[in-house]
C-alpha cells in the first residue's frame, strides 16, 4: 500500500485505537500497530501530529536500548543488498531483532516516492524478527525522512534492538543521518575512477567504518587496493570525538562474504563507546539537535497556520517572482508584520 493510501486510510484507523491502545501493541511487538503509529509521526495532518507526539512521549521510556546503525553510499553501491545480507546475518546467526529503516527519495514534482526497498529485500522482509519500513524524504535534507527519529524511538519501544537506516545516497546534504545513529558505516566501490576523490571528504571523515562492497571476482583485487587506499587515508584525517580509530574492510554483499567481520567491528565500537562514556554523551547531544530542529519546524507550521499570514505570504511570494522585492526584505515584512 503506498504512503498517500496509508494516510487517507489513517483517519479511520485512528478512530479505531486510542493513543494508550496503540503504545500498549507497540510495546507488545504488534507490526500492524507500529506501522500505524508511523504513518502517523509521518502525516502533515495536525491532528496526527498531535496525536503521533502524545504516542512518542509514552514510548520514549521504553526506548534507547539498540544500536543505532546508519548506511550510507554513492548509488548503486548496493545498500540494499548489503542491508539484507547483514541483516539476516543478525536475525539468523545472533538471534537479533532487526528494523530496516529504508528512505526512498521522493519527486520534486508530485512528493510520489517509489518505495521499493521492502520488494528488493524480500528475503529479509520474510523473516520473523525483522521489520522494514520504506519511508519518503518528502524534501527532507539529509538522506533521511523527516520521521526518523520519532520512527526510531517506536520501533525501540517495540522490541527491535538493532535499527539500520539506509540512506537515499550520497551528497552534500547526506549527512543527517549521523545526528540520529551511534554507528555510521559507509559504503565505497573500488574501481569506480578515482577513489579518493569520489565522495566528499566531510562524509568520510564522520564515518566509522568505511566497507568496500563487491569484493568478488575480477574486482577483488580493485577491492583489496581500493582498502589500503582509504586505510592510509583515514589517518590523515583528525582523531574522531569518540577516540574510535576507524576502519576500512571489505565485503562481498552479494556473496555474503565478510559479512561477520563488519558485525565483529561494529562490537567493537559500541564496546569502547560504552566504556569511555562518549555513547551516552552522544545520545543526549542528539536529543538535543531533535528538540532544536523539532522547535524550528513546529515556529513555522504554527506561523503559516495563521491565515493572515498565509495570504501576506502570498502576496510577497508575488513580488519575489516579478522582481519588485528581494527574498530577504520580504521575509522581513512577514516577520515584521507578525
Amino acid at each position: 500500500m503506498s504512503i498517500n493510501k496509508n494516510i487517507r486510510n489513517l483517519t479511520k484507523a485512528r478512530r479505531n485505537y486510542s493513543v494508550s491502545e496503540i503504545v500498549d501493541g507497540i510495546l507488545a511487538g504488534d507490526i500492524t500497530i507500529l506501522s500505524l503509529a508511523i504513518t502517523l509521526v509521518e502525516s502533515s495532518r495536525f491532528e496526527d501530529k498531535q496525536l503521533a507526539h502524545q504516542i512518542i512521549d509514552q514510548c520514549l521510556p521504553h526506548s534507547g536500548k539498540s544500536q543505532r546503525i546508519g548506511i550510507t553510499g554513492v548509488p548503486g553501491v548496493g545498500k540494499s543488498t548489503f542491508i539484507e545480507s547483514f541483516g539476516k546475518y543478525l536475525i539468523e546467526q545472533k538471534g537479533k531483532m532487526v528494523a530496516v529503516l529504508a528512505i526512498d527519495p521522493s519527486s520534486n514534482k508530485n512528493k510520489g516516492s517509489i518505495l521499493g526497498d521492502k520488494t528488493r529485500m524480500e528475503t529479509l522482509s520474510n523473516l520473523k524478527n525483522a521489520f522494514i519500513r520504506p519511508s519518503p524524504s518528502m524534501g527532507s535534507l539529509g538522506g533521511v525522512s523527516k520521521a526518523t527519529r520519532e520512527t526510531i524511538i517506536l520501533c525501540e519501544a517495540a522490541g527491535f534492538d538493532t535499527i539500520l537506516i539506509e540512506t537515499v545516497g550520497v551528497g552534500q546534504s547526506e549527512v543527517e543521518v549521523k545526528s540520529m545513529v551511534d554507528f555510521f558505516l559507509l559504503l565505497m566501490l573500488a574501481g569506480a575512477g578515482d577513489e579518493l576523490q569520489g565522495i566528499k571528504r566531510g562524509i568520510m571523515e564522520m564515518a566509522d567504518l568505511l566497507v568496500i562492497n563487491k569484493a568478488e571476482g575480477d574486482n577483488l583485487k580493485k577491492a583489496r587496493l581500493a582498502r589500503t587506499e582509504y586505510k592510509n587515508a583515514l589517518h590523515l584525517f583528525p582523531p574522531s570525538e569518540s577516540g574510535w580509530i576507524p576502519k576500512a574492510e571489505t565485503c562481498s554483499a552479494l556473496e555474503e562474504q565478510n559479512i561477520d567481520l563488519v558485525y565483529n567491528i561494529t562490537l567493537q565500537y559500541f564496546d569502547h563507546v560504552q566504556k569511555n562514556g562518549f555513547l551516552l554523551q552522544q545520545r543526549k547531544s542528539q536529543a538535543l539537535d531533535w528538540y532544536k530542529k523539532a522547535l524550528e519546524s513546529e515556529i513555522l507550521n504554527r506561523f503559516m497556520r495563521n491565515e493572515k499570514n498565509q495570504l501576506k505570504s502570498k502576496e510577497l511570494e508575488e513580488l519575489v517572482k516579478a522582481g519588485k522585492k528581494s527574498p530577504f526584505s520580504a521575509v522581513d515584512e512577514l516577520l515584521d508584520g507578525y
